[in-house]
C-alpha cells in the first residue's frame, strides 16, 4: 500500500483533512505560542509524508527478507519508531519556522505525536486490510487455478480410456470377418481407418460438433452392419443444422456400442437403436433385450460418458430403464465465448 503510485496525493489530501479536523477544534491553540495556519499544515505534511515514506522503506526491505514473525507486525513496529524520529525532526523544524530557539518541551512533542500515531495507526489498518485482501484474491486465483489443472487432469484421464477400448472391440469384429470375406474384411478396414482417423484428431477435444459426431457414428454404424447385417438397426432422427451444437467426442459411439454389448441382437429379435434430439438433450435409446448371461465388461463406457459430461456441462447426463428401452440423454453442449 505505502509504494502506491499516486501516494503523494493521498498524501496531500490526508495532510488537508487532518489540517481542517485540527483547526475545527483550534488549532491555532495547541500550542502557547502563536503559529500561522500556513506552518501549521506545513508540519502536519512533513509528519504525514515522514510516516508514509519511511514505513514505505521499511516495507520494501521486509518483502525482500523471510522471517519467523509476520511482516505486518514488523511494519508496525518498525512504524513506531519511525514516528518518534519524524515527530522530533516535524518540531525541530516548527522551532526553526516560528524562530523559537530549539529546546526539548515535553508538551509540544506529545502533541505532534499523537496525531502521527493517528495517522500512522490509519495507515497501518489500511495497509493490512488491502494486505488480506490481496492475499485472499491470490489464494482465489490459486484455487481456481488448481481446480482447472485438476478438471484438466480428470478430463484427460477419462478421455485416455476411450482409444484402448473402441480399438479393442474393432478388433473383435475385424477377427470375425478376416476368415470370411476378403473384400468386406478391406472394406472394413478403410472404414476403420476412417473412424480411427476421427478418434485420432479429437483425441485433445474435449468436445466436437454434433455434426462431426455424427458423420463418425455413420462411419461406425457401417463397421457393426457388416457384422450384425439386419440384427441390428441404428435408426438416425436428428435433423440438425445448427453449427453451435456440441458433443463430447465418440460419446454417442460408446453409447451404440453398450447397447450392442449387453442386449441381445438377433434376426428374430433384433437390436433397435434410435438417435433423436429433444431441447437440451441429445437422446439414445434402444430396445432392453439383455443377454442371459453378461459379457465381462470394464463398466468403461457409460461412466467415462458421465464423467465426461460432469465436467463440461453443468446439466447432467440422464440415464433411464424401462421394461422395453434403455434410454441415455446427453445435454447439447457450447462452446465458451
Amino acid at each position: 500500500m505505502f509504494a502506491i503510485r499516486y501516494r503523494y496525493i493521498f498524501i496531500l489530501i490526508l495532510s488537508v483533512y487532518s489540517y481542517a479536523n485540527i483547526m475545527f477544534i483550534g488549532g491555532e491553540k495547541l500550542f502557547d505560542f502563536e503559529i500561522n495556519g500556513l506552518y501549521l499544515f506545513g508540519v502536519l505534511l512533513l509528519v504525514v509524508l515522514g510516516v508514509w515514506e519511511l514505513n514505505r522503506l521499511v516495507d520494501s526491505r521486509l518483502a525482500r527478507r523471510k522471517t519467523r514473525i509476520h511482516s505486518l507486525i514488523l511494519l508496525f513496529l518498525a512504524s513506531v519508531m519511525n514516528v518518534f524520529l519524524v515527530t522530533f525532526l516535524a518540531l525541530i523544524a516548527l522551532y526553526k519556522v516560528v524562530g523559537i530557539p530549539i529546546h526539548w518541551e515535553l508538551g509540544y512533542w506529545k502533541l505532534l505525536a499523537a496525531f502521527a500515531f493517528r495517522i500512522n495507526l490509519f495507515l497501518n489498518c489500511v495497509n493490512a486490510i488491502l494486505y488480506f485482501m490481496n492475499k485472499l484474491k491470490q489464494t482465489e486465483l490459486e484455487t481456481e487455478q488448481l481446480k482447472i489443472q485438476n478438471i484438466e487432469a480428470q478430463f484427460e484421464a477419462l478421455r485416455n480410456q476411450i482409444n484402448p477400448h473402441f480399438l479393442f472391440n474393432c478388433f473383435n469384429v475385424l477377427s470375425t470377418l478376416v476368415h470370411k470375406d476378403a473384400d468386406a474384411s478391406s472394406k472394413f478396414i478403410a472404414q476403420l481407418s476412417n473412424v480411427y482417423r476421427y478418434l485420432l484428431y479429437n483425441q485433445e477435444s474435449k468436445m466436437v460438433s454434433l455434426q462431426e459426431e455424427l458423420t463418425f457414428v455413420e462411419s461406425y454404424a457401417y463397421l457393426l452392419r457388416t457384422r450384425f447385417n439386419e440384427n441390428l438397426l441404428i435408426e438416425n432422427n436428428i435433423r440438425t443444422h445448427v453449427d453451435w451444437i456440441m458433443v463430447a467426442p465418440a460419446s454417442i459411439q460408446m453409447l451404440i456400442e453398450n447397447a450392442i454389448k449387453h442386449n441381445v441382437a438377433t434376426k428374430k429379435s433384433p437390436l433397435n437403436i434410435i438417435l433423436e434430439q429433444q431441447d437440451d438433450y441429445i437422446i439414445i435409446r434402444n430396445t432392453l433385450q439383455k443377454k442371459e448371461v453378461e459379457e465381462i465388461s470394464t463398466k468403461i463406457g457409460l461412466k467415462n460418458i458421465i464423467g465426461r459430461y460432469k465436467l463440461l456441462s453443468n446439466l447432467p447426463v440422464i440415464v433411464e430403464s424401462t421394461t422395453t428401452q434403455f434410454i441415455v440423454k446427453l445435454p447439447t453442449l457450447r462452446l465458451a465465448t
